[in-house]
């Protein structure tokens, strides 16, 4: 566990995504559930259950979300968790942790069974281990190499053994689809980081000790987005 310590804005984060998740108009724009799916072309919910379907119909251990989301991610998992389940959330942003237990209490979700902190993703205060699964759901296209590095690399460390490391995030799409073309300009325009991920595999990423015992795949919408677990040795 990494001792406590204040939690700053990344520069990165301030400079490149201010209007996103830190305008306090930002939420008011985002976070509608209509406009998150537009955003993905319709896939959400999609995406949303392939991560939460890797960790059962009923979740019954620790679960970490590494950063919240504009969406109904959080409510979905919250209402997967059987009587031993428990949700962690963290998120560098005061305003994304606010947002988070606004809309979980709008949601009608026990707000008992979330437990929502102020922390970085790269620094996370949690031992060695101690979640049965970690889930990162469209974040590191937003990082810069060294960040997406560090990111995954803690979100390996809190997996417990024999857990998974479940991310979602934007892929190069197939030579045919129409994305592959459309969405280069959209990327490179408002999501400066986001062609790393097309050109480079998630374990591209992960620290050169890595004990991984299982690594899956899955691609979505002609290419556009993938889903990929890694399950940590036991």
């Amino acid at each position: 566990m990494h001792p406590e310590a204040p939690v700053t804005i990344p520069k990165y984060l301030e400079n490149t995504y201010w209007w996103a998740y830190l305008h306090p108009r930002a939420v008011h724009i985002f976070e509608r559930q209509w406009l998150v799916n537009l955003i993905l072309w319709g896939n959400f919910a999609r995406l949303r259950d392939a991560a939460l379907q890797e960790m059962g119909t009923v979740i019954n251990g620790r679960v970490l979300q590494v950063a919240c989301v504009y969406g109904d991610f959080t409510e979905h998992m919250v209402r997967r968790l059987g009587l031993k389940g428990s949700v962690d959330v963290i998120d560098v942003a005061p305003i994304q942790i606010n947002n988070l237990h606004a809309k979980l209490k709008l949601a009608g979700v026990d707000p008992s069974r979330v437990n929502a902190l102020l922390q970085d993703s790269t620094d996370l205060h949690f031992a060695d281990g101690s979640h049965d699964d970690v889930v990162v759901f469209f974040l590191l296209h937003e990082m810069p190499t060294d960040v997406r590095r560090k990111t995954v690399a803690e979100a390996l460390r809190v997996t417990k053994p024999g857990g998974k490391l479940i991310f979602v995030d934007y892929h190069k799409p197939k030579a045919w689809s129409p994305f592959r073309y459309l969405m280069v300009p959209v990327l490179t325009t408002l999501e400066p980081f986001a062609m790393d991920v097309w050109n480079n595999e998630i374990t591209s990423w992960l620290p050169q000790d890595a004990a991984i015992a299982k690594f899956e795949k899955q691609t979505f919408f002609g290419g556009l987005y993938q889903k990929v677990v890694f399950t940590k040795k036991a």
